[in-house]
């Protein structure tokens, strides 16, 4: 039995696209602040294990998959963006320039044993114009993504380059999930 713990509807889609239904959704609420000098990529494999141990706590058996996405400029961690404004900064820091994403997944089998895995993918933007920008606030695509943007949707056309994992930027790689559950033996439990 697999377990999301995760309120994202994108990883459940991602999920579905190779035939995995989660039996059950639960997302778990931590305080994801980073912490004084933490790198993205720590940061991005913190999270995801606090939120299956956050799960794990109140829910035994089963396998328990959590993940996490942080995008970044360097060492600089962009926001979830909440308001229009923390968007902006997000869209203009991302203009003309390269950053990374970063998914920090952690599978929990029903024996307790922890995996943790990261992936990170190097996205390019073209410089974008303001009234680019003001035209995909528009969309609300921006609303809690982090860094500002869904890749999945008009932010597409941003985007000069992926390199690495296409579903990692939408919010899961399934190429380290995939690995991650045959290593764990999903299917033979």
């Amino acid at each position: 039995m697999l377990i999301l713990a995760s309120a994202s509807p994108r990883r459940v889609e991602l999920l579905k696209q190779v035939g995995l239904v989660p039996a059950e959704i639960l997302p778990a609420s931590i305080d994801e602040t980073p912490h004084k000098n933490e790198l993205p990529r720590d940061l991005a494999l913190r999270l995801a294990a606090g939120k299956a141990r956050a799960v794990a706590s109140s829910r035994k058996g089963g396998y328990i998959l959590a993940a996490d996405t942080v995008v970044a400029c360097g060492r600089r961690v962009l926001p979830k963006a909440e308001t229009r404004e923390e968007a902006v900064r997000c869209l203009e820091r991302l203009s003309g320039r390269r950053h990374r994403v970063y998914g920090g997944i952690c599978l929990m089998t029903p024996d307790g044993a922890e995996r943790v895995r990261l992936c990170e993918t190097a996205v390019s933007f073209k410089r974008l114009s303001d009234r680019e920008i003001t035209d995909y606030l528009h969309t609300g695509e921006w609303e809690g993504k982090a860094g500002g943007y869904a890749i999945q949707g008009r932010a597409a056309a941003f985007v000069k380059s992926v390199n690495g994992s296409y579903s990692n930027v939408v919010g899961l790689s399934l190429y380290d999930t995939m690995r991650m559950l045959e290593g764990a033996a999903f299917w033979t439990s």
